[in-house]
């Protein structure tokens, strides 16, 4: 059996429940509401000193993307030798934010501007020992009919 762990301690649920699936982790402003991800101690609207953790939505719409078609530079990046394009987005959370994601479709053709989107876990490396570490994604929620 893989041994899993997540890219980083409190950026989504770990391990993800089996009934409801991952969840990212964010956070509100008790002064003002506004919301962010990654969790925040302080307020970026309003300069708040507190806050308190909030579960996101696990589905959203997908604002704007782009394709990754080469290997970014090492470091930072420390993801495997063998690169595969991938796509990146923004995916609006109803109500809460934007959110900057790997989206597990990398073909444009098959993504567009307000299309339906799910969170997910998906592999980003894999250590030497055999860990495999995940990271968050999304996916078109078309792909949980087929």
């Amino acid at each position: 059996m893989t041994t899993q762990k997540p890219v980083a301690e409190g950026l989504f649920t770990w391990p993800p429940s089996a009934a409801a699936g991952p969840r990212l982790i964010g956070s509100a402003c008790t002064a003002c509401g506004e919301v962010s991800f990654p969790a925040a101690a302080h307020c970026l609207r309003c300069g708040g000193e507190e806050s308190t953790e909030r579960l996101l939505s696990d589905r959203g719409t997908l604002w704007t993307y782009t394709t990754q078609n080469f290997r970014p530079p090492s470091p930072p990046y420390d993801g495997p030798e063998a690169f595969e394009p991938y796509a990146v987005g923004y995916v609006e959370l109803p109500g809460e934010l934007l959110v900057e994601a790997r989206l597990t479709e990398p073909d444009p053709e098959k993504l567009r501007i307000g299309q339906d989107m799910r969170l997910t876990l998906v592999p980003y490396t894999l250590h030497n020992d055999g860990t495999e570490v995940v990271t968050f994604a999304f996916a078109p929620a078309e792909e949980e009919e087929q």
